[in-house]
């Protein structure tokens, strides 16, 4: 890359990963953080209004309707911010040659079967939530230099909204934690997925899809144990369950877990699940 800062739009900026992602690109971008008040992304006149009075050199789409269980009954809201809102940033994108960013997800696999999904894995979405971001990485294509990160199970931030933080509220208060014994999940720090991020582009990896979970396949049991060690917790506060004793509204896969070796091969190899764990931990009020 230049010595010269690129500029940067940053769509759903006040997110849990939109944050992580303007704290990392603000040493080496001029970042302008777009919050979801601000412009709406499924209105394509209001996306080319945002977008004509500069030529950032990407765009990255951190916006995103993520009620899984909502989007069940929200199916027309899920899908305009999950897909529609996709193909009018990448054709912006495409106009003004910018690269495009956008973030999707494990749950676009239907994960019935023990195993590591990889990119070349075909996707069947069981939801509307699924669905609707599968729609979006079909979309994301419409910009010819574009990245497609699918993220899992995202923590990290100062929203403290993920499982991880829900862990480490129950089980410092004392309470029980029912946890998956028989999920498997490759969760993904914000941190980490802003630094692959920010490293797809100064390397100017191929383009294409990737997986920027963290490394390492774990359960939410396991997870939960970690916690539990880490922070001198009581691990006896933490009930296994399995996925097919909990009825949920929206299908979510049982093998969730993914490889993220051709990110690695791009030269962005993820730090492990339980590395991040640390960093994320450490960073808690005591």
């Amino acid at each position: 890359m230049s010595s010269s800062k690129p500029t940067v739009l940053v769509f759903g900026a006040g997110g849990q990963l939109g944050q992580a992602i303007v704290a990392r690109f603000a040493d080496g971008a001029h970042v302008h953080a777009l919050l979801r008040g601000e412009v709406d992304v499924t209105d394509a006149e209001a996306v080319r209004r945002t977008l004509s009075g500069g030529q950032p050199a990407a765009i990255v789409n951190c916006a995103a309707f993520n009620d899984v269980d909502g989007a069940e009954e929200r199916q027309e809201e899920a899908l305009a911010v999950n897909g529609m809102a996709v193909g009018i940033l990448a054709r912006a994108a495409e106009t003004i040659g910018a690269t495009f960013f956008h973030y999707s997800t494990d749950f676009v696999f239907a994960g019935r079967e023990p195993g590591v999904w990889t990119e070349d894995d075909a996707p069947e979405p069981q939801s509307v939530y699924a669905q609707s971001k599968l729609v979006g990485e079909w979309l994301a294509r419409d910009c010819t230099r574009h990245y497609v990160l699918r993220v899992e199970s995202l923590f990290g931030g100062h929203l403290r909204r993920s499982t991880i933080d829900r862990i480490v509220a129950s089980l410092g208060a004392g309470g029980p934690m029912n946890l998956f014994h028989d999920r498997t999940v490759t969760p993904s720090f914000v941190d980490d997925v802003a630094e692959a991020t920010w490293q797809l582009m100064a390397r100017r990896a191929p383009y294409g899809l990737y997986h920027g979970t963290n490394s390492g396949v774990t359960t939410w049991d396991a997870v939960g144990r970690a916690v539990a060690r880490r922070l001198e917790l009581d691990p006896a506060l933490i009930a296994p369950v399995s996925v097919a004793d909990v009825v949920m509204k929206a299908p979510r896969p049982q093998y969730a877990a993914l490889s993220n070796e051709k990110l690695a091969r791009a030269g962005v190899p993820m730090p492990t699940w339980e590395d991040a764990l640390d960093r994320h931990l450490s960073r808690l009020p005591a």
